[in-house]
């Protein structure tokens, strides 16, 4: 069975990307507004900053900050997912048998991507390619033109949630599991990661 690894970096900066299982899905256009109070319920529980973000229909990219001395980015998508989860009907395939035996819905796929932020050039490079993604995916003629972008939101409150509307410390730790543009830019990954990225870690949903 193969062994998935992450790093733990507290007060890292990492880059994230997640997609649905079904990825014809626009459920997470669709649902928007509870995607939203699905990440503010994460942060209200467990701080971090969304540095960059954008939600294609089926997929979503992130830069997020943890707090110093937190590296617990996993419980955060795990509480993102599974909560965005429970409140949509059944998927139109039900899951697999492994999926049923985790309790799982079958919405998400299992694995998502991390890839640690190592400095402000690897900053710049993954905010380039986050805010380029719908162009990239047919969506838009120009990054501007599509609305779930954090392109468009205004320099957020200190600790308030930045999913958008229409370098840390050094590692501590690798255990087995589940990475600037400098102004406030975001998009998603249509097929593959980002330069550098690590292995997918498994996560439920």
């Amino acid at each position: 069975m193969s062994e998935f690894r992450r790093l733990f970096v507290p007060g890292g900066t990492y880059y994230f990307a997640a997609r649905l299982a079904d990825t014809d899905s626009g459920q997470l256009v669709a649902e928007i507004d509870l995607l939203r109070d699905c990440f503010r319920l994460a942060m209200r529980r467990w701080p971090f900053a969304i540095r960059a973000a954008c939600v294609l229909p089926a997929e979503l990219h992130m830069i997020w900050t943890l707090p110093p001395g937190d590296a617990g980015y996993p419980a955060r998508w795990r509480l993102i997912k599974s909560t965005f989860s429970r409140h949509l009907p059944p998927p139109a395939v039900p899951p697999s048998r492994s999926k049923l035996r985790k309790g799982e819905k079958g919405t998400w796929q299992r694995r998502y991507w991390e890839h640690l932020i190592r400095d402000a050039a690897d900053f710049d490079r993954h905010a380039a390619h986050v805010l380029s993604a719908p162009v990239r995916a047919g969506l838009v003629a120009r990054p501007e033109d599509w609305a779930h972008s954090s392109l468009h939101r205004r320099p957020p409150a200190a600790g308030a949630p930045t999913l958008p509307r229409a370098g840390g410390s050094r590692p501590t730790s690798r255990q087995p599991g589940t990475a600037s543009a400098r102004t406030e830019v975001g998009s998603v990954v249509r097929a593959a990661p980002g330069p550098g990225s690590s292995m997918p870690v498994p996560t439920g949903g």
